[in-house]
């Protein structure tokens, strides 16, 4: 069985790796297995093992010709750029709090 989509959380990654190794019959022996049998899910999202698999794709765009002066394209990536930077600087406020406990 294939997922939807890949997993883009580490420990989803373990979880789903998991999963279709007990459902093909062959349990894994690895260091994921080994925590989610001594603590189970808790200790498979606290301490996760796998790398995220994180995807992007680039697509182009022709401007339109409805546009006037404004470009449309421009502002979807601005508008991009501001998402990521806000992340970034969640994840940086959240590490933050994490040093400062």
């Amino acid at each position: 069985m294939t997922p939807f989509w890949p997993p883009a959380e580490p420990a989803q990654a373990d979880y789903e790796a998991l999963r279709a190794a007990v459902l093909a019959g062959a349990p894994l022996a690895d260091v994921a297995a080994a925590r989610f049998a001594r603590s189970g899910l808790a200790e498979l999202i606290a301490h996760p093992v796998a790398t995220p698999n994180l995807r992007a794709v680039v697509r182009g765009a022709a401007r339109p010709a409805w546009a006037g002066h404004s470009d449309p394209r421009r502002e979807a990536l601005a508008a991009g750029y501001r998402l990521l930077l806000a992340a970034a600087e969640d994840h940086e406020q959240a590490n933050d709090a994490e040093v400062a406990r």
